[in-house]
C-alpha cells in the first residue's frame, strides 16, 4: 500500500478515536488502528471491542492495500508533521513508512488481517437527529456514572426509548446509579416518522465516544439493528454494540408533587453550592438543607476539616424542611442547565428532589436524599 494523505483529512479523526484506541482489550491490535485503501480514498477503523468505528477519506492512491498500525504513534506523528502532505508506505514484514521528502519515520506495524471484524449491518430503519441537540442530551446522561466496579446493564448504560402518542413522539435517553436520574427528551412534530422498536441499554463509554464525532450543526442517523446502535455522519459510521438485561421502571419517580415548588438563580444555587461543597470528602459527602419560610440554608460539617453555612432568600411558605444531598449532584446538575432559573420541586425529607430548567421542560434531574 502506498498513499497521500492531507494532514487536515487526517489529523481530526486520529484525535477523536483515541478513546477506542487507548482503551485496554484482550486483544493486542485494537491498540491500532486499520486503514484501507478504497476506491476514492482510504478507509480507518478502529475498535475496542464494544465500539467500533469506519470513516471514508480522501487520499491519493499509488497502490491498493491495508496495514495496521499503532494509533498513538501514529496520532503523535501526524500531529507533529511539519507539512500538510503525509506519504504511507508499507514496505516489507508489515513496517511503515511514514514521511516525506524531509521526514521519515519507519514505524511495525500488525497483520491487517488479525484487525477485529467491524460487523456490517443493512436494511437498517433510521431516524434523524440534530447533531447539537443529540450531542447536548448525551451530556446531560453521562453525568450519573455509578461505581466503576458495578456491572449491572443500568449502571454501566444509558436507556434509550422511542416513544409514540397520539400527539407526540419522543427520543428519549434516561440514566441512574440508584442515587440519582437524569431523564432527556428529543421532542419531535407529530407528522414525523419515529419507527418504533423497545427500550435498548447502550454502554455510557460507547456514548462517550459517539459525542466525540458530533458537530455543532448538521444531522445524524440514528438506528438500532441485531443489538446494536448506528450512528451515521458523513461518512463516519460508529456502532456500538448494546447491553444485556433490564432498566428500573422510572416514570413514578418523575413526576413532580403540586407543592413547593421553588424557583432559583441557577447561577447564584450553583455557586453556594460550589463553595458548600469544599469541606465535603469521601467519607463526608452531604450537606444539609434546611428550608424554612423564604430561606434556604445549606450547611456543611466535616469533623476532619471544619463546617461552613450560607444561606439565601428563596419563595418558600410550606412546612420547613430539613434534608441532606450530595451537594455534587446538584452542581453536575446545574453545569448542563441552559436556563437562566431553575425549577426545584421538593416534598419533604424522605422523597426525590426533581430539578429542571424554568422554561426548558426536556431534561429533568432527580436527586434522591441522603440519610442524615
Amino acid at each position: 500500500m502506498k498513499i497521500t494523505i492531507k494532514k487536515n483529512d487526517l489529523l481530526p479523526v486520529l484525535a477523536k478515536v483515541q478513546g477506542l484506541t487507548g482503551r485496554k482489550t484482550n486483544l493486542a491490535i485494537t491498540t491500532n488502528l486499520l486503514i484501507k485503501t478504497t476506491d476514492s480514498g482510504i478507509s480507518i477503523s478502529a475498535t475496542d471491542l464494544e465500539t467500533g468505528f469506519e470513516g471514508v477519506y480522501p487520499a491519493d492512491v499509488e497502490s491498493q492495500g491495508s496495514i495496521a498500525i499503532n494509533s498513538r504513534k501514529f496520532y503523535e506523528i501526524v500531529r507533529d508533521f511539519p507539512s500538510q502532505e503525509i506519504s504511507l508506505n508499507e514496505i516489507e514484514n508489515h513496517w511503515i513508512e511514514i514521511g516525506n521528502e524531509h521526514v521519515e519515520y519507519h514505524i511495525v506495524g500488525m497483520n491487517p488481517d488479525d484487525f477485529p471484524e467491524i460487523p456490517k449491518i443493512e436494511e437498517v430503519e433510521f431516524f434523524e437527529i440534530e447533531s447539537n441537540v443529540l450531542s447536548k442530551m448525551i451530556e446531560k446522561v453521562v453525568i450519573v456514572s455509578g461505581a466503576t466496579d458495578d456491572k449491572r446493564a443500568h449502571i454501566m448504560g444509558i436507556y434509550a426509548e422511542r416513544i409514540i402518542k397520539d400527539k407526540q413522539k419522543i427520543f428519549r435517553l434516561v440514566s441512574t446509579d440508584g442515587s440519582r436520574l437524569s431523564k432527556v427528551d428529543c421532542i419531535y412534530d407529530k407528522n414525523y416518522r419515529l419507527p418504533e422498536g423497545p427500550g435498548v441499554i447502550i454502554p455510557k463509554k460507547g456514548l462517550v465516544e459517539v459525542n466525540k464525532f458530533l458537530d455543532a450543526e448538521g444531522p445524524v442517523q440514528v438506528g438500532f439493528k441485531d443489538n446494536s446502535l448506528i450512528i451515521i455522519k458523513d461518512g463516519e459510521t460508529i456502532i456500538i454494540r448494546l447491553l444485556e438485561g433490564s432498566f428500573p421502571e422510572y416514570t413514578d419517580i418523575i413526576v413532580k408533587s403540586k407543592k413547593n415548588n421553588i424557583y432559583l438563580d441557577r447561577q447564584l444555587f450553583l455557586m453556594m453550592l460550589k463553595r458548600m461543597s469544599i469541606l465535603s470528602s469521601e467519607d463526608y459527602k452531604g450537606v444539609i438543607f434546611n428550608f424554612t419560610e423564604d430561606k434556604l440554608v445549606i450547611t456543611s460539617t466535616n469533623p476532619d476539616i471544619g463546617e461552613s453555612k450560607e444561606d439565601m432568600v428563596i419563595e418558600f411558605r410550606g412546612e420547613p424542611i430539613t434534608v441532606m444531598f450530595n451537594p455534587r449532584f446538584f452542581i453536575d446538575t446545574l453545569n448542563v442547565l441552559d436556563d437562566e432559573k431553575v425549577l426545584i420541586n421538593i416534598v419533604n425529607e424522605e422523597k426525590p428532589c426533581l430539578i429542571e430548567g424554568e422554561k426548558d421542560k426536556t431534561y429533568l434531574s432527580v436527586i434522591m436524599p441522603m440519610r442524615i
